[in-house]
């Protein structure tokens, strides 16, 4: 029987869309085929409660690592070669190629006939930086196939690759679960929860870092309450900027038109989509390039929520977007044009709703998991 070992870093209940990426691959694949080796999350008695909470429901089996960080040492192969034999794994899926997927030639050795390797973001930094591309060079060599989230990162990591293993990359981005996020998913009593019924509200999901944008958008807010008085932004997600994206709502004096929501349940993520009348997100790329944006699920599950995205031009953001139908790709970081566009959109209804309803569509035509997980089945 065919079976197949996910070796990733990246896995709940860690928070993230690479996360979120793999576990809906896995619930998808036939669970009596599949074995997953991960590390673990927090230390502590509290972070292996969680995990092994977490571990306990899932349809398939879990093996963690006493390690928070798997890296390709020796004994990390040794360990998912152990694994790949026990089980009777034959294939393997790296949940991010670099740097795991450097295991590759052990893993062959103990037996496995084909290895499939998923790229996102951070690979495509890999590759402008010398010593990093000799590495991805050697992951394309070794595997037999290298995913892409989209044509962004898909040129970046090919220049990386010899031209045979370039070749051989397929595209695999996340999908979004259309009967979770859907119209009608409970915004309306998060809006009253929150005090906000009755206001024009713009939604972010996402990370607080900087490279996201929610400080545009904080930016953005005096041009926006010059025309819509009672807007409000709504940040939801957590991260290591969030003081600082406080003190810039109230240095720029917008504090009272900004709530921070903070991380919210999962469960619960569906209906802070719902509560906004647009969703924003301007992410801008950092860093010379290294730090950039690999695709943006969040405008996909916005879209299949059936609201309008204005997205930044980071990275492969602009393949979340139907630009001018589903939403509009602004310059990251340019608070006038975020506002411009979000302004438009708000005092539009009938703009919104006609974004909205192609958003939805282009889901389901396009980024439903099913379609994305058969994809994942026939290259492993």
């Amino acid at each position: 029987m065919h079976k197949t070992l996910i070796v990733t870093n990246d896995f709940p209940p860690r928070p993230g869309g690479i996360q979120a990426f793999l576990h809906n691959m896995a619930l998808r694949l036939e669970p009596g085929r599949l074995v997953v080796y991960a590390s673990s999350w927090k230390r502590g008695r509290e972070g292996g409660e969680e995990t092994a909470a977490f571990d306990a429901e899932q349809p398939f089996t879990v093996v963690r690592d006493r390690t928070t960080m798997l890296l390709p040492t020796g004994g990390t192969a040794r360990r998912a070669a152990g694994l790949l034999q026990e089980h009777g794994c034959t294939s393997v899926w790296f949940g991010a190629a670099a740097p795991l997927a450097l295991m590759t030639p052990t893993l062959r050795r103990a037996g496995a006939t084909r290895l499939v390797a998923t790229t996102h973001g951070h690979e495509a930094a890999w590759a402008q930086l010398p010593a990093a591309r000799g590495l991805l060079r050697r992951i394309g060599e070794s595997t037999d196939t290298i995913t892409y989230l989209g044509e962004y990162t898909r040129s970046r990591i090919a220049s990386a690759l010899t031209p045979g293993a370039a070749g051989r990359m397929v595209q695999l981005p996340p999908g979004v679960d259309e009967k979770t996020f859907h119209p009608g998913s409970g915004g309306d009593e998060v809006r009253a929860r929150l005090g906000l019924t009755d206001r024009p509200v713009v939604v972010c999901v996402s990370r607080l870092v900087p490279r996201k944008g929610q400080d545009t958008l904080i930016l953005a807010m005096p041009r926006i309450l010059a025309k819509e008085p009672d807007a409000v932004l709504l940040v939801v997600g957590g991260g290591p900027y969030g003081r600082d994206l406080r003190r810039l709502a109230y240095e720029t004096g917008v504090a009272d038109a900004v709530r921070f929501a903070g991380i919210v349940p999962w469960q619960e993520l569906p209906a802070y989509y719902g509560a906004g009348d647009v969703f924003a997100m301007p992410c801008r790329t950092r860093r010379g390039g290294l730090d950039v944006e690999g695709l943006g699920i969040v405008y996909l599950e916005a879209s299949a929520t059936g609201l309008p995205v204005v997205a930044g031009d980071s990275g492969g953001a602009p393949d979340a977007v139907l630009d001018g139908e589903t939403g509009w790709v602004v310059p990251g970081g340019s608070a006038e044009e975020t506002a411009d566009r979000i302004v438009t959109l708000l005092g539009d209804p009938e703009l919104r709703r006609r974004m909205g309803d192609r958003g939805r569509q282009w889901v389901e035509e396009k980024w439903r998991w099913d379609l994305l997980a058969e994809k994942l089945r026939d290259l492993l």
